[in-house]
């Protein structure tokens, strides 16, 4: 028995949005078009640099779409005449309208990094691992034109490890997120997705993160510090300041001993790295990132720069 193809149109942008593109194209669904952002300015000689969804799409033989902007009637037009039955959206980047999540019959479906009603917004993997959640997942939801408010049509949950940056999370999870989405297609298909409410009252925010929340504030507890610098890394990166230069901080361990000095004290910077006090335990520090330098280990970056091996982080 051949199963009913839905015309599916895919929206997305970045790597974390590929597995689900990818997972699509493997399951044999019939992607009719896909939407990704407009080529961008990358690197020091500023190249233009195609998102990876476009690439994927491409190598498919796709046909792509890179509006500069999606609420105009010209943009809703050509999404039209590609008469999708489904838009299924995973990290496009911007807020969709609600006459592009209804303009097909099934609507809108999205891969959220998140085990919904928790963390709702933009940066779910950020804060999950900055607020030391021990498990977090995807979920496909149904897309309204609230904050991800609409119905869980599939979760799926994984757990946090102590050494998840928000790079190798994302990966996890976008690899998970491709997987269900193509389940919740057969599930949607077979007519047993049921959607369920979320729970309001229990919703948590995951809003932007901003440059200056990476300032590492060593009187909170080393486990606290441990999961902002995993947090920040890769963007924007928590960081400190030493002798009135900025250094990003990367790679953390805690030391569960007390810590008498006061916190931000470099009790030790050495080839196994920089050890630092905090308001609880120590921390050690396995790679930096001096303002104006490339990211390397601290060992790496003795060989060549001085710090101090007795000094405070501001």
């Amino acid at each position: 028995m051949t199963k009913e193809l839905y015309r599916i149109i895919f929206m997305g942008t970045p790597e974390f949005a590929v597995p689900a593109l990818r997972g699509l194209l493997d399951h044999g669904e019939n992607v009719v078009g896909v939407v990704t952002q407009p080529d961008r300015p990358k690197g020091r000689g500023r190249r233009l640099t195609p998102p990876p969804v476009k690439l994927l799409a491409q190598e498919a033989g796709v046909p792509v779409i890179q509006p500069e902007k999606i609420r105009t009637k010209e943009f809703l037009d050509q999404i039209r005449e590609f008469a999708p039955d489904l838009i299924t959206v995973a990290a496009y980047g911007r807020i969709l309208p609600g006459a592009l999540l209804f303009l097909p019959p099934l609507g809108s479906i999205n891969v959220h990094a998140s085990l919904l009603p928790n963390y709702r917004g933009a940066a779910p993997i950020q804060w999950a691992i900055i607020n030391g959640e021990k498990e977090t997942g995807v979920t496909i939801m149904q897309m309204d034109e609230g904050l991800d408010t609409g119905d869980i049509l599939l979760p799926g949950s994984i757990p946090i490890e102590e050494d998840d940056t928000t790079g190798s999370l994302a990966v996890k999870l976008s690899n998970l997120g491709g997987k269900l989405l193509v389940q919740a297609l057969d599930l949607m298909r077979a007519g047993t997705l049921v959607p369920q409410k979320q729970d309001d009252s229990g919703a948590t925010l995951a809003p932007p993160l901003s440059k200056e929340q990476g300032r590492i504030d060593w009187h909170q507890p080393a486990s606290a510090i441990s999961c902002l610098i995993r947090g920040m890394d890769p963007w924007p990166s928590a960081y400190t300041i030493l002798g009135g230069k900025r250094y990003k901080l990367f790679s953390p361990l805690i030391i569960k001993e007390q810590a008498p000095e006061s916190p931000g004290n470099v009790i030790k910077a050495d080839a196994q790295g920089l050890v630092v006090a905090t308001g609880e335990g120590y921390l050690r520090v396995l790679e930096l990132q001096k303002e104006g330098a490339r990211r390397m280990t601290v060992a790496d970056y003795l060989r060549g720069h001085e710090l101090p091996s007795q000094g405070t982080f501001e």
